[in-house]
């Protein structure tokens, strides 16, 4: 039996188009660079992290609860922005991305906090082949809840068979499958576009 044809793709973005914006890496990374000790943060992390991705929180809230909660000797400015530096294209799959752009309807479908989403959709030029982001910050709620895969569905116009949701983990990738959508489980640029290929998105 042969799938529907497709016609949308929805795509993460966080390991997929890019790399992840503030994951457990990411953390890392910045929390080693400014010192702070680890164990800390993570426990104040864990507990506001919900909010931030749900935009029930600010940015700057986030970092007054998980940094700034006692004097450092660094700014917000500058943990901001290493913050920022964290994310890296990944070339390839963005070209795939761009290569199909005016011929599909495409949009994101992410968990991710609003300013650091607003950033990377500007220093990505995301917005140019993606039609609209359907995000945990704008639509208040997360993957891999069954919710926003049929609240992105709703606002598309798309029925669940005819939509392809590309994922780089497989609990997400299960959850669209769920709601009825199709679902590539992201490796590398090849697999994906063999994948697409084999689906007639190409």
């Amino acid at each position: 039996m042969t799938s529907p044809p497709i016609k949308a793709l929805f795509w993460d973005i966080g390991g997929v188009l890019l790399s992840n914006g503030w994951d457990r890496d990411q953390r890392r990374a910045v929390v080693t660079q400014f010192g702070l000790d680890p164990d800390d943060f993570q426990e104040r992390h864990k507990l506001i992290v919900p909010e931030l991705e749900l935009g029930r929180l600010s940015l700057d809230d986030y970092l007054t609860q998980t940094v700034f909660h006692v004097p450092r000797s660094f700014s917000r400015a500058e943990f901001v922005a290493a913050m920022q530096a964290q994310s890296v294209p990944h070339e390839d799959v963005l070209a795939l991305l761009r290569g199909l752009a005016g011929r599909w309807r495409m949009y994101a479908l992410n968990n991710e906090s609003r300013e650091l989403n607003a950033y990377r959709r500007r220093t990505f030029r995301l917005d140019t082949p993606l039609l609209a982001f359907f995000s945990s910050c704008y639509l208040g709620v997360s993957k891999p809840g069954p919710a926003i895969f049929r609240l992105a569905l709703d606002l598309a116009g798309v029925r669940p068979e005819e939509a392809l949701m590309i994922d780089d983990r497989l609990q997400n990738v299960e959850a669209a499958r769920s709601v009825g959508m199709q679902a590539i489980l992201f490796q590398d640029a090849g697999q994906l576009r063999t994948e697409l290929e084999r689906l007639g998105v190409s």
